[in-house]
């Protein structure tokens, strides 16, 4: 077994049991514990296929998926990044692989189901290799984004596979049109 798939392997064997339970705060700690020891120590290989980067987005592809949880990873070219969006009420927890993220988290102000809200900033961050942070809704409503000039890799591991989530566009000074968007893969890499 080479040290890519020893990474993977032992990353998956952890995250096994660290979503067993049903607990999302409990799994959400256990998970980011996993990732910050896994992914930020030395010899943690992901697979080429998966570092390259979108050409004209973020990459985004499908690592691992079990009925407990789905991994994905993520590359962030120079400038990319995504609008204020939520997880569609899926926890999240995500690590940065290589590079350096922006995570910019917020409280949304007005009623989530209304076609325009408005959002106040609550935090920013900016994580290198070995970082984690978790999304729990409600508190889920952040962007990320590559603020550097080298190409940035991050992990998520998701309580299922999203297939869609809402993102929100500014639309005045203080105004975000809802909208939902479909979420797709870069290509169709997938290890297991």
């Amino acid at each position: 077994m080479n040290n890519t798939q020893e990474s993977i392997s032992g990353l998956i064997k952890r995250l096994d049991l660290d979503t067993a339970g049903n607990n999302s705060e409990m799994i959400c700690d256990a998970v980011k514990k996993t990732l910050v020891e896994e992914v930020g120590r030395e010899g943690f290989v992901l697979p080429e296929e998966f570092t390259r980067p979108g050409e004209q987005d973020y990459a985004r592809r499908l690592l691992h998926k079990s009925a407990n949880y789905c991994i994905v990873v993520m590359v962030w070219g120079v400038e990319q990044g995504t609008p204020i969006h939520d997880h569609d009420g899926s926890w999240c927890v995500e690590c940065v692989s290589h590079g350096t993220i922006r995570v910019r988290s917020f409280d949304l102000v007005g009623n989530p189901e209304d076609e325009v809200v408005g959002f106040r900033q609550t935090d920013e961050i900016c994580a290198s290799r070995g970082m984690a942070g978790s999304l729990i809704p409600p508190f889920d409503y952040h962007m990320i984004d590559n603020p550097t000039e080298q190409i940035s890799v991050t992990i998520h591991v998701y309580a299922e596979e999203m297939q869609g989530c809402h993102v929100f566009r500014k639309t005045g000074a203080d105004d975000y049109q809802r909208e939902w968007k479909t979420l797709s893969y870069t290509d169709d890499v997938v290890t297991g």
